[in-house]
């Protein structure tokens, strides 16, 4: 895996970007285009990171999240280092895999949880673990090329962040099972329809606008803004942090399954999986 405990990010090694601009915005920035912007252990360490130096920085009232290229988030980057869990046994690697997805979801936490409201821009692929990081935003701005899927039970394992979790808060049960199960894309009209995204703008567009939401909350009260979120994510996500912990023993039994090896491998040689269940 990686070293949990380190607080630096090494120059080049850079998957998430921050500053603070003048306005109020603090961006947060996936920059890694050359690989759809995947995501791996060491983006959750650095999103952990920079929502901590968010938290109580008094410049921020409003976070930006966007992302460089042609896509959000592709999913995960399956060539990142520290991509495997392994362990002596089965039941050792499963509960290590549980662990290591319980602390992923800590580093989520800490950036959903953040008390400055979160403004996400998405465009392109919008995939995965790229889609439910951007159901972490409190407000979603999409691109009206942006493609949305959780794909993973075509893989053979089960979405580990959360992100059914929150569509069925969203967007109710049936349709979280739906994208889920079958891992259908959606265009980004019809996750406006669903409620996933607040607005849809034309590509050319989503910077300014996303910019343009953040600006109008920035320039509100802040104290005022604050409450209001804390007031309605307590509403809205009453159960969850019970689910995600169910959801993290769930993704790791899938992830340690002989069917997650055969669906891995079924991508990465362009075939349809043969899936027995075990």
């Amino acid at each position: 895996m990686l070293d949990t405990l380190d607080q630096e990010v090494p120059e080049g090694e850079e998957r998430i970007a921050f500053r603070v601009r003048d306005d109020g915005i603090g961006e947060v920035v996936l920059c890694r285009p050359d690989k759809l912007n995947g995501w791996s252990w060491e983006a959750s360490r650095q999103l952990g990171l920079i929502a901590d130096r968010i938290r109580f920085d008094e410049r921020i009232r409003v976070v930006l999240l966007r992302a460089e290229g042609r896509a959000f988030c592709a999913g995960i980057d399956v060539t990142a280092p520290g991509g495997a869990i392994t362990g002596r046994s089965a039941a050792e690697r499963t509960a290590r895999y549980a662990e290591g997805i319980r602390w992923v979801h800590e580093r989520f936490a800490a950036f959903a949880r953040l008390p400055q409201p979160v403004v996400a821009a998405v465009q392109g692929y919008c995939l995965g673990f790229g889609f439910e990081l951007a159901l972490m935003a409190d407000i979603r701005i999409a691109a009206d090329d942006a493609v949305l899927a959780l794909p993973e039970t075509g893989i053979g394992v089960a979405v580990d962040a959360g992100g059914d979790l929150r569509i069925a808060r969203d967007a109710g049960a049936g349709w979280a099972k739906y994208l889920a199960l079958t891992g259908s894309r959606i265009d980004a009209a019809t996750a406006a329809r669903l409620g996933l995204v607040q607005q849809v703008v034309p590509k050319e567009e989503l910077a300014g606008a996303a910019a343009a939401v953040a600006a109008t909350i920035a320039a509100a009260a802040p104290l005022a803004v604050r409450a209001v979120k804390r007031n309605i994510d307590a509403y809205a996500d009453q159960g969850l942090a019970a689910a995600l912990d169910r959801t993290a023993l769930a993704a790791a039994l899938t992830l340690t399954s002989d069917d997650a090896r055969e669906g891995y491998a079924a991508k990465a040689a362009r075939r349809p999986p043969h899936f027995e269940g075990r």
